[in-house]
């Protein structure tokens, strides 16, 4: 069960962008009549604020949708809170009966319905919404991520050099210039026709104070079908993928890599079938805001990028990972 409740929590967070509380198992399960703990384990939590109780079905003990819904109600009576039925697994109508019936649940890796919550979620993310227009531009995160991973460190570059590289037009370079310098991470100068860029700090210290007005590159995730094995070696791994590959974190059940928008239309021109769902033998691929290959010779992100892409993980085993990678960064 505790690998679940870890998916549970990660799941919620790649979905929702929003951190639960500590999982823990709820202390008066004992109290709830026998023929409820015998169909599920009960755990607890906090999500924007609310207390909510994780009705978690046992593997041995697959009931119908008609007694899940019944019994939920029944458990929800008695607590006075929200409860949130978690599966491992779930057919599409299976889904979508629950929907119907407005029973809260998630499948972690697939899907989340949260009824209850969902007045407090809209407010969540319109409150959100400003914070988020402070951030760096995908174009200018990239281009302050490259600069960072350059070896030897370059006090000062020239900011077209990093913008041809990533295919940026003259246009989205002076925008990233002028959203550099606005943020005080660097002063922008002029030698002969072009453009130069000098850091105001070390990269450890440019790094860090950057750290609020970066985000995660991963506008969406996607599951797919396998591709042929010639076409996965064109691919960068990401997500906990990568991770693994850079820490002692134990690999994921599925391959994650990461694509560009054009990359993930012209994949799905060529024939790559996205899945409605998690099915065995598929992979996730994440498409990201700007390049996942910042790092030209790499078969995996970058490892500042990557960092951004799992930094509000609440799994413990994440968080140790992560911290193992800090000591991979060039400088």
């Amino acid at each position: 069960m505790p690998d679940l409740l870890a998916a549970v929590r990660d799941h919620v967070y790649a979905v929702l962008g929003i951190a639960m509380s500590e999982v823990r198992p709820w202390p008066h399960a004992a109290e709830l009549p026998y023929y409820l703990r015998d169909v599920f384990d009960f755990a607890e939590s906090t999500l924007l604020g609310h207390p909510i109780v994780l009705a978690i079905e046992r593997s041995e003990a697959r009931q119908s949708l008609g007694d899940v819904r019944t019994w939920l109600t029944k458990v929800r009576t008695l607590v006075g809170r929200p409860v949130v039925y978690v599966t491992g697994a779930m057919a599409s109508f299976e889904r979508r009966r629950l929907i119907e019936q407005k029973v809260p649940f998630i499948v972690p890796g697939n899907q989340l319905y949260l009824p209850d919550l969902g007045i407090d979620l809209r407010e969540y993310f319109r409150q959100r919404a400003p914070a988020d227009e402070a951030a760096l531009s995908p174009s200018a995160q990239a281009m302050l991520i490259a600069a960072l991973l350059r070896k030897p460190w370059q006090l000062e570059w020239q900011a077209s050099t990093v913008a041809d590289a990533l295919g940026y037009t003259p246009m989205t370079t002076s925008r990233a210039v002028k959203e550099l310098t606005a943020a005080g991470l660097a002063e922008a100068h002029t030698l002969g026709r072009s453009r130069w860029l000098r850091m105001k700090l070390p990269p450890a210290q440019t790094w860090e104070s950057a750290q609020a007005l970066l985000r995660t590159p991963v506008r969406r995730t996607v599951w797919v079908a396998g591709p042929a094995p010639k076409e996965s070696r064109t691919l960068r791994l990401a997500g906990l993928s990568a991770l693994a590959r850079h820490s002692m974190l134990a690999e994921p059940r599925w391959q994650v890599y990461a694509v560009t928008a054009a990359e993930w239309k012209g994949a799905t021109s060529d024939g790559v079938r996205e899945l409605p769902e998690y099915a065995p033998g598929a992979q996730q691929w994440q498409v990201w805001s700007y390049s996942p290959a910042l790092m030209p010779d790499a078969d995996t992100v970058d490892p500042l990028s990557l960092t951004l892409s799992l930094r509000n993980s609440t799994d413990d085993r994440v968080q140790l990972a992560l911290d193992e990678l800090k000591g991979q960064f060039p400088w």
